[in-house]
C-alpha cells in the first residue's frame, strides 16, 4: 500500500527519481571531469535487485517518473535486462533513459519492446572533429546511428546539447535543421559551473541569446509550459518542422521553485539537489539485516526536509568556483 507522498520543507512535491546505474563512462567530456574521476569498487555499487527495491520504495511514496542514468548506463553489464525488469515490475511507471548513445544502437528495438517511454541523448555537436575534442573519443558516427535506430524503433528522442561559446555556438543552424527534419526534440542547456570541470564564465551561452539567434533562423512558436513532458525546458514548435526546439535555463531563469526530483547514485547516496554536495547514505541501511527498506524510507523523508533551493547555492558560490565537488558522471546528471 502506498504511503504518504514526498513533500519537502518548501512545499514541493517530489514525483521524479533519477537513478544512476553506474559511475563508469566511456567518454571524458570537458564539462564533466576528466581529471578527478575515481570509480567505486564493485562491492560499493548497488546490485540491480537493490535498485529495484529502491524504485519500489519510491513508487510507494509517490514517484511516478523514473530516469535511469550513469555515467553511461549501457557501460554496465546487462543494463537492458535491468530495464526490462523495471518495466515488468512497475508497468505504470514512466520510464526514461539518459545516455551518450555511443553504445545504444544495437539495443534500440529491445528498449522499445520493453516499453521505454523516451531516450535522452547527450550530443553537444554535429561535427565529428568537435565531438572528439569535447568527449575525448571519436564516436560521433555511433551516436548518429543510435538516433536513427531509436526513431526507427518508435522511441521518443530528445537531444540535449550543453551550450558553450567557442565550442558549439556556431552549430545552431545545424541543430535546428535536425529538429526540422526529424521528429525529435533538440534542447540547449546553459553550461553550469559544476566543480572539477573546465567551466569558465565566458563560455556560458545564455538562453536569451540562443533564442534570439534561433528566431533569426526559423519561425518559433512557444508551447504551453503546462506540458508535463517538457520538464524544466521552455519548448518551441518549429515552423514547418517535425521536431521541437527547447531551452533549459539553470543560470538565467532557474526552475527550483518547481523542482520535483531526487537523485540516487549508483553507490546508494541520495542527493536532493544537483547543486548541493550534501548526500544521505542509503546503502548501509539497505544492506543491514535488520534495517532495510523501512530505514531507507525514514532517511529519505528526513532528507526531503533539508532539500535546498539550488539557485540560492548557485548565487552563493565563490566567483569562478563550481557548485558541486563531484563530477557529473558520479552524480548521474
Amino acid at each position: 500500500m502506498a504511503g504518504p507522498g514526498l513533500v519537502d520543507a518548501h512545499g514541493r512535491t517530489v514525483s521524479y527519481l533519477r537513478l544512476s546505474v553506474t559511475d563508469h563512462c566511456n567518454l571524458r567530456c570537458l564539462y564533466c571531469d576528466r581529471r578527478m574521476r575515481v570509480r567505486l569498487s564493485h562491492f560499493d555499487v548497488l546490485r540491480y535487485e537493490e535498485m529495484l527495491g529502491l524504485i519500489g520504495l519510491g513508487v510507494d511514496m509517490g514517484i511516478h517518473k523514473l530516469r535511469l542514468t550513469g555515467g553511461e548506463p549501457f557501460a554496465r553489464r546487462d543494463f537492458v535486462g535491468f530495464v526490462e525488469a523495471v518495466r515488468a515490475r512497475f508497468p505504470r511507471l514512466t520510464l526514461r533513459l539518459t545516455t551518450n548513445a555511443t553504445l545504444l544502437a544495437p539495443h534500440a528495438k529491445r528498449l522499445a519492446e520493453a516499453g521505454v517511454d523516451r531516450v535522452n541523448i547527450s550530443l553537444d555537436t554535429l561535427d565529428r572533429a568537435t565531438f572528439a575534442r569535447v568527449t575525448g573519443q571519436d564516436l560521433y558516427p555511433e551516436v548518429r546511428r543510435a538516433i536513427d535506430a531509436c526513431l526507427d524503433a518508435g522511441l521518443g528522442v530528445k537531444i540535449n546539447a550543453v551550450a558553450m561559446h567557442g565550442v558549439n555556438d556556431h552549430e545552431l543552424p545545424g541543430f535546428l535543421d535536425l529538429a526540422r527534419r526529424l521528429p525529435l526534440d533538440v534542447r540547449f542547456i546553459e553550461y553550469m559551473p559544476m566543480g572539477g570541470s573546465d567551466w569558465k564564465p565566458e563560455q556560458v551561452w545564455r538562453a536569451g541569446d540562443i533564442l534570439a539567434a534561433a528566431r533569426a533562423l526559423v519561425g518559433l512558436a512557444e508551447l504551453p509550459r503546462d506540458d508535463a513532458d517538457a520538464g524544466p525546458a521552455r519548448m518551441y514548435a518549429i515552423e514547418g518542422g517535425r521536431g521541437r526546439f527547447g531551452l533549459i535555463t539553470p543560470l538565467s531563469e532557474h526552475f527550483c521553485g518547481t523542482c520535483n526530483r531526487l537523485r540516487i547514485t549508483c553507490g546508494g547516496e541520495l542527493r536532493t539537489c544537483l547543486f548541493s554536495d550534501r548526500t544521505y547514505r542509503l546503502r548501509p541501511a539497505l544492506r543491514h539485516e535488520r534495517l532495510g527498506l523501512p530505514a531507507v524510507t525514514r532517511i529519505m523523508r528526513l532528507a526531503l526536509l533539508r532539500k535546498p533551493v539550488g539557485a540560492e547555492l548557485l548565487a552563493a558560490r565563490r566567483s569562478g568556483s563550481g557548485v558541486s565537488r563531484m563530477a557529473m558522471s558520479s552524480i548521474g546528471g
